[in-house]
């Protein structure tokens, strides 16, 4: 049995094939190239003298969640690696800590979102009409006899406004909060004070906390001990090195 050559065989095909070929090619590179990113919104407050604080102890601030979970032992693993990001330590003397800082974290309730899209409109409309001299015939003499004749153009669509459209999604707010205290006993009834405070937070579709805490642990670094003065929205890649960072613990 006789085969032909590659070179053969492509130069058989029409142009057209390799057209579509490469609009094939390029379209697969993009949809697996595609990164997600996530929209957060956090807000710090800090003293002036928050980043003299290095070393720290954590504290778990929501009594209803058990510490001995593999969710907690993780939050706990993000928030450590978070803060030695910014050049602090867990120091293993609890009583000589510079601070407490306590960890909460959690997923809301589903709330329902609306949001308000346009769509295009689009219109068919008629072609214009246009008259034409076109011959129809000859006379017994061989010349030519001309007549007018309406054509019709053919018909288009433009786009003649939009209208609302209103998706309902349903969204969880998944929340991570970091707070800073002085480690000293309580004095003459006052808590300690407070040096630094974070608060994250993400909404979304999921409500898969265990995949959205390195993200909002990844956020923070930035704004430990610092003052985002007033709440501050961000987005990061899952290509982001910092949730790199935080994913490959300490």
């Amino acid at each position: 049995m006789k085969t032909r050559s590659s070179s053969a065989r492509l130069d058989s095909k029409p142009a057209g094939s390799f057209a579509l070929c490469a609009v094939l090619v390029a379209t697969t590179l993009l949809v697996g190239g595609c990164v997600n990113s996530t929209e957060m919104k956090i807000d710090s407050l800090a003293k002036p003298t928050a980043e003299e604080a290095i070393s720290y102890k954590i504290h778990n601030a929501n009594p209803a969640v058990s510490e001995d979970t593999l969710r907690h032992q993780e939050a706990v693993g993000f928030v450590r690696t978070a803060l030695s990001g910014k050049g602090m330590y867990e120091t293993t003397d609890a009583d000589k800590a510079d601070v407490v800082v306590d960890l909460e974290y959690g997923v809301g309730p589903p709330k329902l979102q609306r949001e308000t899209v346009q769509d295009p409109v689009y219109m068919t409309l008629p072609g214009q009409a246009r008259v034409e001299r076109v011959q129809v015939g000859t006379d017994k003499n061989g010349n030519p006899i001309f007549s007018t004749v309406t054509v019709q153009e053919p018909p288009r669509t433009e786009l003649v406004g939009y209208r609302d459209r209103i998706i309902e999604t349903i969204v969880y707010e998944k929340h991570l909060r970091l707070s800073a205290k002085d480690n000293k006993p309580a004095a003459e009834g006052q808590p300690p004070s407070e040096i630094w405070t974070i608060d994250v937070t993400s909404e979304g579709e999921t409500h898969d906390l265990r995949k959205t805490l390195p993200i909002l642990a990844a956020a923070s670094i930035d704004y430990i001990g610092k003052d985002s003065h007033g709440e501050k929205v961000i987005r990061l890649k899952d290509t982001d090195k910092d949730i790199a960072f935080i994913k490959k613990g300490m």
